[in-house]
């Protein structure tokens, strides 16, 4: 059985984790240290991911992207974490839910990723399970937030090389990269806006049953070589 760490010990070793491209072995043991499935870190209102720990979170944010809803994209934070106990009693993005229960997600919870008064982005982790979080673990949530905030402040373009690759936990990349060419793309193609482009994007990952991501790469296959 792995070991179980504090938070407190995982935020003390997480430059290290970095510079030992430990990236998503930090975020698998972040994540159990708050009790939860796996977490992921999204930019601009859901529009970058830039960590993860595990398959299911990124598939998580990539759902309230494709769909444009979801606990992460909504979240005024008025409370800190928002927190969404049950996803199968609640009934504000009956889509997201859906989608979400596919996946073995019950809860979901979200801190923001800021800077003073002002955030850019959202930690959002997940259960198996409904229920909600202890004062313990939402308190920890935010520490852990705000260190991720300093981590990705820090980085800069080519400052690094994971091992993890494009999109893995931990490596400041924009995972949606491809995403946003594809946007160009049809944009270009339709002679739609860069809104109306991206809406038609969604749709068709949503109709296909497909990640965002995925639909974004056909769409560039497409192109002539």
């Amino acid at each position: 059985m792995e070991n179980r760490v504090s938070v407190q010990e995982l935020l003390v070793g997480l430059e290290r984790a970095v510079k030992a491209g430990e990236h998503r072995v930090w975020a698998v043991r972040c994540a159990h240290a708050l009790g939860l499935g796996g977490i992921a870190v999204s930019l601009r209102w859901g529009a970058e991911l830039v960590w993860f720990s595990d398959d299911v979170s990124a598939r998580l944010e990539d759902v309230q992207f494709t769909l444009g809803q979801g606990p992460g994209m909504a979240a005024d934070f008025r409370q800190v974490p928002a927190q969404v106990a049950d996803l199968g009693t609640d009934e504000r993005w009956p889509q997201f839910a859906a989608e979400a229960q596919a996946l073995g997600v019950r809860a979901v919870f979200v801190w923001p990723v800021r800077t003073g008064a002002a955030w850019f982005g959202a930690l959002t982790g997940y259960r198996t399970d409904p229920g909600p979080l202890t004062a313990r673990q939402a308190a920890d949530g935010l520490r852990v937030a705000d260190a991720l905030t300093g981590r990705l402040l820090a980085w800069r373009p080519g400052a690094e090389v994971s091992d993890d690759g494009p999109g893995m936990a931990g490596a400041v990349d924009l995972h949606r990269a491809e995403v946003h060419q594809a946007t160009g793309v049809l944009s270009c193609r339709l002679g739609v806006s860069l809104e109306e482009a991206l809406a038609r994007l969604r749709a068709r990952a949503f109709a296909s049953g497909s990640p965002l991501t995925e639909t974004a790469r056909e769409v560039l296959r497409e192109l002539p070589s």
